[in-house]
């Protein structure tokens, strides 16, 4: 089997305090956190969260 179907598909989550994670679709989302709707392979999805998440701090110190 190619590497690429082995691939584990993975979704962009964001809680509370937007901060961002990676999370394989094959689990359920942990409590506090939401799916953004952008999913793909892990390195897709840190790449989508380098480009949206300028600012690390927490909401609540911002």
């Amino acid at each position: 089997m190619s590497e690429q179907k082995l691939q584990t598909v993975h979704a962009v989550v964001v809680n509370a305090e937007e901060q961002y994670s990676v999370w394989p679709v094959t689990a359920p989302v942990p409590a506090g956190w939401t799916e953004t709707g952008h999913r793909g392979s892990r390195a897709d999805c840190l790449a989508h969260i380098a480009t949206v998440w300028t600012d690390l701090r927490p909401l609540s110190v911002r």
